[in-house]
């Protein structure tokens, strides 16, 4: 549903800024996954993961590690159904974050600008704009709520399997 009244700017920073915090936060869980994984220490599992330069990295190496057949199925299964969830959430956390913002100065919603360039066929595309608007709010309360229970999820296992911590 689209309101003529803009959301508040300032609060949608805030919720973008909170999306950001709570992606790092899930995502660091990763290095326990690495160290139960590979098996390795804390300490080594750090320095895997900070080595990789993208998020996209460090999932599929955990999806790889996990994905081995010396892995128990269960343990595999649970682990990519985390993965596949922050790759959802990472779609979200990436068109903030990788973004300008434009403003209507008809005091219209603002829009987010993707800065990525997107190969097609025979030829280009890249500006994707997304109105910042009641929807896009929901939609990073969604993001920030799936965020907390995959958090909670990857904990469970990393107690579960006595991965580092």
């Amino acid at each position: 549903m689209k309101h003529d009244t803009p959301p508040d700017f300032e609060a949608f920073l805030l919720m973008a800024g909170r999306l950001n915090y709570a992606w790092t936060n899930t995502e660091s869980l990763l290095i326990h996954l690495i160290a139960g994984l590979a098996p390795v220490d804390k300490e080594t599992a750090v320095v895997i993961f900070l080595t990789l330069n993208t998020a996209r990295a460090r999932v599929d190496l955990v999806d790889r590690m996990a994905k081995m057949p010396d892995k128990d199925p269960q343990v595999r299964d649970d682990i990519l159904q985390c993965t596949k969830a922050m790759m959802r959430v990472s779609a979200l956390r990436n068109r903030y974050n990788h973004c300008i913002y434009a403003f209507d100065p008809d005091g219209g919603n603002p829009r987010s600008i993707l800065m990525r360039i997107a190969d097609r066929k025979d030829g280009l595309k890249m500006g994707q704009t997304n109105s910042i608007d009641e929807d896009a709010l929901a939609g990073i309360n969604a993001a920030l709520s799936d965020l907390s229970a995959l958090n909670t999820r990857i904990w469970q296992i990393i107690r579960h399997n006595n991965y580092p911590v």
